[in-house]
């Protein structure tokens, strides 16, 4: 299987990035998180002082900046930026640079340069329908927002404990249908994805249903 290359995308909260770790390591895999890439731009734009209005500067940025994944690690140029990309004026900042279409085609590039030669399990929102639309399996994963909602708000609570469910909810709301709506590379399922609804599965279990999807290499 270490020739492999899975695609999983799915909204906020589905489960994607804990499920692809687990599989990549189960299956002997590179894992990449899609959305870490996405953080790193906002990071430093905010860094640098490039505003997110200035698509042509972040085209740049993106273009410019050396990603290094390394597990759940990100470096940019070098520096471990793990903890900063969870701060909440990252993650606001990097849901606008992703609706830049200049950004997303930059770094689907470098996405794709990673996936080159296999042996890959990669999440995010739109990896089966444009990073890698050649995956031979396609795995979406979807969870009703309640369920999404308590799932951030447990995750969130441990870093920030006044955080409100209901707050948490709206977000997702938000995040969701901003997404959805962008022109350039919209959240929705490809068409040959399989759909996995994890709102009743334990972590384990969608674990074990995906490794038993992926094809035999023999």
């Amino acid at each position: 299987m270490k020739k492999t290359i899975i695609a999983i995308d799915g909204p906020v909260a589905s489960g994607k990035s804990s499920v692809g770790e687990k599989v990549a390591a189960r299956v002997g895999c590179k894992f990449l998180d899609t959305g870490l890439m996405y953080r790193a731009v906002a990071w430093l734009s905010g860094e640098l002082g490039v505003e997110t209005s200035d698509a042509r500067g972040l085209k740049d940025l993106a273009a410019d900046m050396e990603i290094t994944i390394r597990g759940a690690r990100i470096l940019v140029d070098g520096e471990d930026v793990s903890t900063l990309l969870r701060r909440k004026t990252v993650e606001a900042r990097s849901s606008l640079v992703a609706t830049i279409p200049d950004v997303r085609k930059t770094l689907v590039a470098k996405q794709q340069a990673m996936a080159a030669g296999g042996g890959i399990v990669m999440v995010g929102r739109d990896i089966g329908t444009v990073v890698l639309p050649n995956a031979p399996l396609k795995i979406y994963l979807d969870a009703p927002i309640s369920e999404r909602a308590r799932r951030r708000h447990q995750e969130l609570v441990e870093r920030t404990p006044n955080v409100l469910e209901q707050d948490v909810f709206r977000d997702l709301e938000e995040r969701d249908k901003t997404d959805s709506e962008r022109k350039a590379s919209p959240l929705q399922p490809a068409d040959d994805a399989i759909v996995i609804d994890t709102g009743e599965l334990s972590l384990d279990n969608v674990v074990d249903i995906v490794v038993d999807l992926i094809p035999d290499e023999s």
